[in-house]
């Protein structure tokens, strides 16, 4: 690779003090940023690369970046850390029209005074620089570009950036790759390239198999062990001509299309990943202490979601027998199989080929939870429980509503599910139940928050749930109006 993109790393310390205050203005307003609705009080710098060098027509940083924030603080929790986001930072003299959308700041003192920062993603030279050193393999400072030696990375592939993504920014290099880099980032086993590799191991061709990934290994201040690793990206193959699954059935469900094989040969495809997952890493079995723990856990967050949405009051008792019943079935000896899952599966982390062919995508687990525990085992009827909602959402997205949709979806995508696994979900009806309306829980809280009209879709289910109602069932009443299809989460 060139001899300018090997430069190391920089450390000079008024870098990150130039750029604060064009920060603390763009950072908030990007679809990634996670601390949405608090100001940002603050940056520290974790680590800063040089990937080309300052001065000339572009100059070009790799940051790892602490955004500090005012919080509220919870009595008894234990203080959170900063999150730390993975910007690259591009600075010219002044931008061309093209990257006018992408711009964060002109810098006003500083070693970038009189230059114009902004977010590279959205420029070829940098993506194009990014591969290169996925493909050569390279060592920039803390930055460690590896890869799979088995699969080939040609030169030259034209980069684009895709614009509708939520929690992170991926890039498509010719329709041949397709890079995902993660925007906040936090130290450790990402599963989102330790899943995806553990599965190309074991020969699962349901997810694309990682070619290349990026990592940092720094040695923070006053660390008394090794170095620690943040995943920063995972290059996979690009599936050309897929459809995203939300998108796939809400156009079958606007033509009036049958969705049922469909569903069934994607419960196939989870059945296969799963069965993989746990030929190929460690499984438990949860007996009554670790299901009750799991209880517990589901009734603080029912207990908490009531205090929220006071529509969800109501249904309360209800609610907390389906995890009630869960706790009794262990303490009468009931145990269970937990692995390594996806961890939030629904119809937008799918991808069907032109052939046929499901592919599950995204392995990172709900962003906002640590991520040791997005790295547990646990049983695989949580990720069942996710896309038997996500049909339920879909259904509930056409107008008029498909009456009777939802029902057959679900049930196919159990028989499906029990064709390759064994084990239809449905003969588990209390797991099923508890995961499911643990589901619903988060999704009234954050239809609250976020998108009132669409609170009628999970408290149908929520009555449905807290009424002992069979799980593959579900009705489907009308919503008050056809708001836009959701993005993220895609329940």
């Amino acid at each position: 690779m060139s001899k300018a993109v090997t430069r190391t790393l920089t450390t000079s310390p008024g870098l990150l003090a130039s750029l604060d205050p064009l920060l603390r203005e763009w950072l908030p307003r990007q679809r990634w940023f996670a601390g949405k609705g608090r100001p940002v009080t603050g940056f520290s710098l974790v680590a800063a690369t040089e990937l080309l060098p300052p001065g000339g027509k572009l100059g070009l940083y790799h940051l790892l970046v602490r955004a500090h924030q005012a919080i509220v603080p919870v009595p008894g929790a234990p203080e959170q850390p900063a999150d730390c986001y993975q910007l690259l930072i591009g600075e010219r003299e002044a931008l061309p029209p093209r990257l006018a959308h992408a711009l964060i700041g002109h810098v006003a003192d500083g070693p970038l005074a009189g230059r114009t920062v902004y977010d590279a993603l959205y420029d070829t030279r940098p993506t194009e620089l990014l591969l290169e050193a996925l493909r050569t393999g390279a060592r920039i400072g803390g930055l460690r570009f590896e890869r799979d030696d088995s699969q080939e990375i040609r030169s030259g592939l034209v980069p684009r950036l895709v614009t509708s993504e939520q929690s992170n920014s991926s890039v498509v290099y010719g329709d041949t790759f397709i890079l995902k880099l993660l925007r906040r980032v936090v130290p450790g086993v990402n599963p989102d390239l330790e899943l995806p590799l553990a599965l190309a191991r074991e020969g699962c061709d349901r997810v694309p198999a990682p070619t290349a990934w990026i990592r940092a290994e720094l040695t923070p201040a006053g660390a008394a062990t090794a170095d620690e690793a943040y995943v920063l990206g995972v290059l996979q193959p690009f599936v050309q001509g897929a459809a995203d699954g939300w998108e796939l059935a809400l156009r079958e469900l606007a033509k009036g299309e049958d969705f049922a094989s469909a569903a069934r040969a994607l419960g196939r495809a989870t059945a296969e990943v799963h069965t993989a997952l746990a030929r190929t890493l460690p499984t438990v079995t949860l007996g009554h202490t670790q299901v009750q723990q799991l209880v517990d856990g589901m009734v603080e967050r029912l207990d908490a979601a009531a205090q929220a949405v006071p529509a969800l009051r109501p249904y309360a008792p209800g609610l907390r027998s389906a995890f009630e019943a869960l706790a009794g079935l262990a303490a009468e000896g009931c145990t269970w199989t937990a692995q390594r899952i996806h961890g939030d599966l629904h119809l937008g982390q799918c991808l069907r080929s032109p052939s046929g062919q499901w592919w599950l995508i995204d392995f990172e687990g709900e962003p906002s939870k640590p991520l040791a525990e997005r790295r547990m085992p646990q049983p695989p009827v949580r990720d069942v429980a996710g896309m038997l909602r996500s049909f339920d959402y879909a259904a509930h997205s056409a107008d008029p509503p498909v009456p009777g949709w939802a029902d057959t979806c679900r049930a196919a995508y159990c028989s499906g599910y029990a064709q390759v696994s064994g084990a239809d979900p449905r003969t588990d009806p209390v797991l099923l139940r508890a995961y499911e309306t643990d589901k619903a829980i988060y999704e009234v809280v954050y239809e609250a928050r976020h998108r009132p009209d669409w609170l009628p879709v999970p408290l149908s289910a929520i009555s449905r749930l807290a009424a002992g109602a069979d799980t593959s069932s579900p009705a489907i009443p009308a919503i008050p109006s056809s708001p836009p299809a959701p993005r993220r989460p895609r329940p």
